[in-house]
Formats: C-alpha cells, sequence, structure tokens
C-alpha cells in the first residue's frame, strides 16, 4: 500500500491538497458493486422484487443517478430528497414517499410530480391523501407502515418497530387499519397494494429480519381471514449492517438477501397469502463502507488522563458518535505503515465537550498537517452535517479508476451568509 492510503489509485494527499479538509471521499466503484449486488442478489422465481434505494443515508444528485443506472428504485422521505431526485432525472414512478409527517406541500409536490407510491403513516395522512389524490390525473400506490413489535438488536435511539414508535401504526390495531384501507380502496384513483415495515438500523442478525417476516406473514393472514384484506406487496425495510469497527460482522448482502425471501416464501406457503412482491430499502449498505472523511490534524493536548489529538472537523460533519455513540476506525493516512503506539482520543473543534469523534484510537504519534481518515463514513455523514459553530460544510469527492471529481463543492464564509434578511 506505501505509506500513502488511496482511494482507487488516487493518494489521499492529492485529494486534500485539491479539495481541502474536512472532506468527503468516497469509491464510486464499490457503490456501483454494492448497488449491482443488492439488484442481483435480490432476485426471486416465486417474487416480483425491488430494490429502493434509503436516500437519506447520503442524498446527492450523483448518487440518484446511480440509483437509476442499476436499476434501483429510490425511498425519499422530504419535500427536499424529492426535489434532489426530480432535479437527477429519476423516474417518478419508481419514487417510494416514506415519512411520519408529510407536510401538506409535501403530498402536493409528489402528486404533482407524478410519484408512484405514498408510504401512507397515519390515519390523518391516509384522510389528507385520499382527498388531495383526486385533484390529480394519476394512479397512486399505496403501502401502509406498521409496526411489527420486533425489537432489533441495535441502538434505541434506531430501533424503529416497538408499538409506541413514532413511526406507523401497531399491527395490534387491525381494526383502527381496516377502517383505513377501506377508506383508501374505495378511491379510483388509489391501489392499495399492501404493508411496509422496518425493524431497526445496523441489524446483524439474520434472526432478526426472519421474526419480522414470521410476525408480518401472521399479521397479514389474520387481516386477510378477519378484514378480506389482501396484500399484494410487503416491503420489509431496511437496517442492514455494516463494518464501523473490527468487532463488527455484518450480514454478508447475498445472504441477507437469500434470508429474506426464503422467510418470505415460507409465509406465503404457510397461510396462502396472495403475496407477489417483496421490496428491501438499502442504504447504509450501499454507501456506508464506501466513503471515509478525511481530516487535518491540528493541535494537541495532555491532559491528566488522555491526550487529544484535535482535527479540523467533528460533530458539525460527523454527529452520530455524539448521538448513538458510534464507534469508528481510522488511521494517519500520509503514514499508514508507521507503527501505532500511542492512545489518543480523537476531538473535533465544536465548542461542545460531546464533539468527540473517537474515544480511544491507537495512532503513531501525530504531528500538525497529519492528515486523518476516519472509515465507513458514507451513510449520514454529508447527510446530518450541519453548519454548528459557523462551520461550512465540506466538500464530497467521489473516486473512480484513478480519477477524483467533485461532486459536491466545499461550502465558503459566503454561502453561510446567503437566505440571511439584514436592514429594514
Amino acid at each position: 500500500m506505501g505509506n500513502m492510503l488511496k482511494i482507487q489509485g488516487v493518494g489521499v494527499d492529492e485529494l486534500a491538497q485539491t479539495y481541502g479538509t474536512p472532506l468527503y471521499v468516497y469509491d464510486q466503484n464499490r457503490i456501483e458493486t454494492n448497488m449491482k449486488m443488492f439488484r442481483e442478489c435480490f432476485q426471486s422465481k416465486v417474487f416480483e422484487t425491488e430494490v429502493l434505494y434509503a436516500s437519506k443515508a447520503f442524498c446527492v444528485q450523483e448518487i440518484v443517478q446511480l440509483a437509476q443506472r442499476y436499476d434501483l428504485s429510490l425511498d425519499v422521505v422530504s419535500g427536499g430528497e424529492l426535489y434532489t431526485a426530480k432535479a437527477a432525472g429519476f423516474d417518478p414512478k419508481r419514487i417510494h414517499f416514506h415519512g411520519n409527517n408529510k407536510s401538506p406541500r409535501e403530498i402536493e409536490e409528489a402528486l404533482q410530480a407524478g410519484v408512484g407510491t405514498f408510504i401512507v403513516d397515519n390515519v390523518m395522512e391516509a384522510e389528507y391523501l385520499n382527498e388531495a389524490v383526486q385533484r390529480y390525473d394519476h394512479e397512486l400506490h399505496v403501502l401502509i407502515r406498521v409496526n411489527p413489535g420486533v425489537e432489533a438488536h441495535t441502538h434505541e435511539y434506531i430501533v424503529t418497530a416497538h408499538d409506541d414508535s413514532k413511526f406507523g401504526i401497531s399491527i395490534h390495531e387491525q381494526d383502527v387499519l381496516a377502517e383505513m384501507i377501506g377508506m383508501l380502496q374505495q378511491n379510483p384513483n388509489i391501489v392499495f397494494d399492501g404493508f411496509h415495515a422496518h425493524i431497526g438500523s445496523q441489524i446483524f442478525e439474520p434472526q432478526a429480519f426472519e421474526t419480522e417476516i414470521e410476525v408480518m406473514g401472521r399479521f397479514l393472514y389474520e387481516m386477510q381471514e378477519t378484514y378480506g384484506i389482501e396484500s399484494r406487496c410487503l416491503d420489509v425495510g431496511g437496517g442492514f449492517a455494516v463494518r464501523y469497527t473490527d468487532e463488527d460482522r455484518p450480514i454478508p448482502i447475498d445472504l441477507e438477501c437469500q434470508t429474506i425471501l426464503k422467510a418470505c416464501e415460507k409465509q406465503k406457503e404457510k397461510y396462502q397469502l396472495p403475496l407477489a412482491k417483496i421490496l428491501i430499502e438499502p442504504g447504509r449498505s450501499i454507501v456506508g463502507e464506501a466513503g471515509l472523511t478525511l481530516y487535518t490534524v491540528g493541535f494537541q493536548k495532555k491532559t491528566v488522563h488522555r491526550r487529544y489529538v484535535f482535527v479540523d472537523g467533528g460533530m458539525s460533519d460527523n454527529i452520530r458518535p455524539a448521538l448513538y455513540q458510534a464507534k469508528y476506525r481510522c488511521d494517519i493516512a500520509n503514514r499508514m505503515e508507521e507503527d501505532k503506539t500511542e492512545a489518543v482520543c480523537i476531538a473535533g473543534k465544536c465548542c461542545e465537550s460531546g464533539d468527540v469523534l473517537i474515544e480511544e484510537a491507537m495512532l503513531p504519534p501525530c504531528v500538525p498537517g497529519d492528515l486523518l481518515a476516519v472509515y465507513t463514513t458514507g451513510a449520514y455523514g454529508y447527510s446530518m452535517a450541519s453548519r454548528y459553530n459557523r462551520l461550512c460544510i465540506p466538500a464530497v469527492v467521489f473516486v473512480k479508476d484513478k480519477e477524483a471529481h467533485c461532486v459536491v463543492r466545499r461550502e465558503t464564509y459566503e454561502d453561510l451568509l446567503k437566505g440571511e434578511c439584514i436592514g429594514r
């Protein structure tokens, strides 16, 4: 590898010099490989299948266009993500609009754009959509989000399927669901397809998906037997894990795809369900490990119990350590072959005690100007970035076949003032 870390043959020193730091760097080849793998592995002789890229993980026009190129559909959760998809030229019929509080404006924008599928979260949304869709010459497919009550072994903040979740309707409220679906089915512009469930993020156990599908199979059967509601489609969500640390053991893409499909086949046969289509929503697992964040090392400080190494970014470009206690691997990217002899705390420059990227990292002795690479930041880094302390949001660079190109330019101080209204 040499002493300098390279991404697809391009040295990180060259990237830092050209684009500055902090810098989000993506291996485009790896993104494309992951998209292709999901599309090829999620195939069935029993079901029609659909892979949705969960754009909340990382949403820019370039990634949206890649998703379309590799025959993925798109999961959006806001007017902004929808606008990005439209600007990128994504087929609106392959857009699925998620979210628990779509505003009337967002719903109207989606209907105007010809979005193909809505994932309805609650009764009030269903009532609004039922009225709004009548103003458009648009056949709209609808899935209802439900909570199967399956606990994924992940951080409590990213477990999304318990009965009191802000997302969806509990599968135990079947009378509410039946009444809502009955209302929607009376609308000639709405096609009720089935249900959507999502049990959490960063899931390492295949059994979690099997349990989710077992619960959903029983639920679909009960809705059919009790209320006569048949479901053609089941969206089992996402949550596929990636490797952040050496202890992480994510499920291989081919195994998780086959686990889901086999579990769905089992439930279809067990309950004689009319299921015809299965959907999944990978996001993190497509872009997470394909991205890293590059920082420049600044000052250092030794306290009673630890040595701090400061970098020129922090929680403003990666909030996950502060929000989820997320853990990461890192290297001094310009001295990859040197022995790691010092235990240090990697801290950012924001005025918060919690602005710590890595609590303890083993690194060679650092000096100001060194380049620090923090791995697996391709998901929920740029997408959750902020301007806290008036820090500029970093640039995004894709590297493919020894060539780098800028996908998002670095913000400037002038950008910070755009939109401000001063004076009388």
